[in-house]
């Protein structure tokens, strides 16, 4: 089953984002810095996050860029290839990660790694890998002297600068191979990726969105560990903006009651009485685009999109959503024994959903 969805435009309040420490320009370094915090001066005020590879399901980029969104202007660093080494994974950035950040209206700067060092236990493989730091600066300095939104930039950076950028690369990348005496994967590769920016940006496109679509069949037919289904159905959705951006994902259930198609986004924990935040703040950003949607269709069947966050837990006992009295939250939370921590993240979550109109569950399996 494929459902089909577009956004025109994002309103959402958040309310689940970390304190953020404070890094002048100055003392930047974006290496030793924190997955997210704010760049704050005289002359710069931006929420920056960083990824630690161009995949979107590896360290929970996701929760990085949301810990962001409280912030007016949003920077994110993501390196647009990641190589750990002959015996390790190559990663490549896709369209679909850009646009996306565009649709968040985040500036993207597309950076590289020149640093790294043998990792000690696994043979032909890196790691402690550096974004160059000079270079990421001087970006920011380019965003902050820009005058256009980062739909504009995130456009600009893929047509002008990643081309280039992809030599820069596997320049860096030989030098490391020298310097290591460690083999890195073959630089043809690479040159596969330069090769779909000969014709312009649309080839990049297209492939970014046939690998993607492939992921988004293969999720299709799994169950990951940290989702704990009532249900097994399963759906992709495919979501179309006007920036240009198609993006395909796999709830982790569905279900139509009426005229509503409720999306489902799951997250389990085996060892705590909640997930973990990163988890949390994965399925948050979900919610963002699926608080949005609009034109749901189902076999070209319009229906009224109902977005759910639901948490599951082997070490609670019974079931609250965020649609009831307080009386009840309350009484779940005191039987369950919840720390101050998890009844914070449960009050703020709950206030997150009630603002947005999107609905929490957090049950016991």
């Amino acid at each position: 089953m494929n459902i089909t969805a577009k956004i025109t435009g994002l309103k959402y309040q958040v309310n689940c984002t970390d304190d953020l420490s404070e890094i002048s320009f100055k003392d930047l370094d974006i290496n030793t810095a924190p997955s997210c915090f704010l760049l704050s001066d005289k002359k710069y005020n931006y929420g920056i996050s960083k990824w630690v590879s161009p995949k979107r399901t590896r360290s929970y980029p996701f929760e990085r860029v949301y810990n962001s969104l409280n912030v007016p202007k949003r920077i994110t660093v993501i390196p647009i290839i990641k190589d750990e080494g002959a015996k390790g994974d190559r990663d490549f950035i896709q369209w679909d990660t850009v646009s996306l950040m565009s649709l968040l209206d985040v500036y993207v700067i597309l950076a590289y790694y020149n640093k790294a060092v043998i990792h000690l236990t696994r043979e032909n493989k890196v790691t402690n890998q550096k974004f160059d730091n000079d270079y990421v600066k001087n970006k920011i300095v380019e965003i902050n002297n820009y005058h256009s939104s980062a739909l504009h930039w995130n456009l600009k950076e893929i047509n002008d600068t990643l081309p280039s950028l992809i030599d820069i690369v596997q320049d860096s990348y030989n030098n490391l191979q020298k310097e290591l005496n460690v083999p890195f994967h073959n630089s043809r590769g690479i040159q596969r990726f330069k090769n779909q920016f000969q014709k312009g940006v649309a080839d990049f496109m297209d492939t970014s969105r046939n690998k993607a679509k492939e992921a988004q069949n293969r999720e299709k037919q799994t169950t990951q560990p940290k989702e704990f289904l009532s249900t097994s159905t399963k759906a992709t959705i495919t979501i179309k903006n006007f920036l240009g951006g198609i993006y395909y994902f796999t709830t982790d259930e569905i279900a139509f009651i009426e005229n509503n198609l409720y999306l489902i986004e799951g997250k389990h924990s085996i060892n705590s009485k909640l997930p973990s935040i990163g988890d949390i703040k994965d399925g948050l950003l979900k919610m963002v685009l699926y608080c949005n949607l609009s034109d749901v269709k189902v076999n070209d069947i319009n229906y009224t999109p109902k977005p759910i966050l639901k948490l599951t837990s082997i070490n609670i006992s019974g079931r609250i959503t965020s649609n009831n009295v307080s009386l009840e939250i309350d009484y779940f939370k005191t039987s369950n024994g919840f720390n101050k921590n998890h009844i914070s993240i449960i009050d703020n979550l709950f206030t997150e959903a009630r603002t947005n109109n999107f609905e929490v569950i957090i049950e016991s399996v």
